[in-house]
């Protein structure tokens, strides 16, 4: 008999031990250009902007962080994400500088090109690498530092399955963007064959000159899906200022607005309908305007909603 328990327990034992090195073992995740290796989770991490920190929370990964930043200094902080943060501190109201995140003692940072890092700036993979903080990029910001392809929905659901890896919850990262496809699915199902792409305009800021989303931006792929194509699809940037002429010669027929700062979403609309210069712009002839919420029109979950309203906006039959 105590041979017998013995034997039971050798067996348990090892059991535990194998399950427990499966637990630990290392994941590699490709960021941008780079391949990320993380020994563990990771335990106090940081996201910057109000999408990216948007990922964590739809993850259910606030036990693995220490704050967040880059939120309240460019848009408002809405209700929904502040339920979810209530706990944590935001440690920058903008881009963080590298003693925010050593003070934080911070050991990961998920950010990306101009969401929360400058090519050449202080805090990048490489300056917070000597300190112990691993860097995850937003897979859309990858286009300034490599060649990569045009953007799709595929590019954020890419980023959740990366941080379930990173943290050890792939089921809750699968089951996530195994949603999200069914939700498209659906919108292209109702949407039905489109005979012509509808015209469309971002417009972030700009009076004298407009800032909007070029073809590496997630705005195109998220036009795309509602069965619409972004009139600057053939403009090499993700974010960028044009001048207004090109925009008045490709006459979108909706344009979508990008609300965020100070300036606001009616203010915005209300210039484009007073400039005498666009008088003749289909979208502003016939009031189509959908507005966006800067939370919905960078990468992240609510993307998928967007999506469901821009097509709302340009078919008839989706209303």
């Amino acid at each position: 008999m105590p041979n017998r328990i013995s034997l039971h327990a050798a067996l348990f034992l090892g059991a535990f031990l194998v399950a427990g090195t499966a637990a630990a073992a290392p994941v590699t995740v490709r960021s941008c250009n780079r391949d990320v290796t993380f020994e563990k989770p990771p335990l106090r991490a940081v996201s910057n902007d109000v999408n990216l920190t948007e990922m964590m929370l739809a993850l259910k990964l606030q036990d693995h962080m220490v704050g967040y930043t880059g939120v309240s200094g460019w848009k408002t902080l809405d209700e929904k994400l502040r339920e979810g943060v209530k706990e944590l501190p935001e440690l920058s109201p903008k881009y963080p500088t590298k003693e925010v995140l050593l003070g934080s003692d911070a050991d990961f940072y998920f950010a990306g090109w101009n969401y929360g890092m400058k090519v050449g700036g202080e805090v990048t993979p490489e300056t917070l690498a000597p300190f112990g903080i691993k860097v995850y990029e937003l897979t859309e910001s990858c286009i300034h530092i490599m060649a990569k392809n045009k953007p799709t929905m595929d590019d954020m659901f890419v980023d959740l399955t990366n941080l379930g890896k990173i943290f050890h919850v792939e089921d809750r990262a699968e089951a996530l963007v195994t949603g999200y496809r069914k939700q498209l699915a659906e919108i292209e199902n109702r949407i039905g064959r489109i005979e012509r792409p509808t015209r469309v305009f971002v417009y972030d800021s700009g009076e004298e000159k407009p800032f909007t989303s070029g073809r590496y931006g997630i705005p195109t792929a998220m036009i795309e899906a509602a069965g619409g194509v972004n009139i600057m699809d053939d403009v090499d940037k993700s974010w960028i200022e044009v001048s207004w002429e090109p925009v008045i010669e490709r006459n979108p027929e909706v344009i979508v607005i990008v609300d965020y700062g100070e300036v606001t979403a009616q203010q915005k609309i209300d210039f484009l309908k007073n400039n005498p210069a666009f008088r003749n712009v289909d979208a502003i002839k016939n009031d189509r305007f959908v507005v966006l919420p800067y939370v919905e029109a960078t990468p992240g979950p609510r993307n998928i909603d967007a999506i469901a309203k821009l097509a709302r906006a340009f078919h008839r039959n989706m209303l």
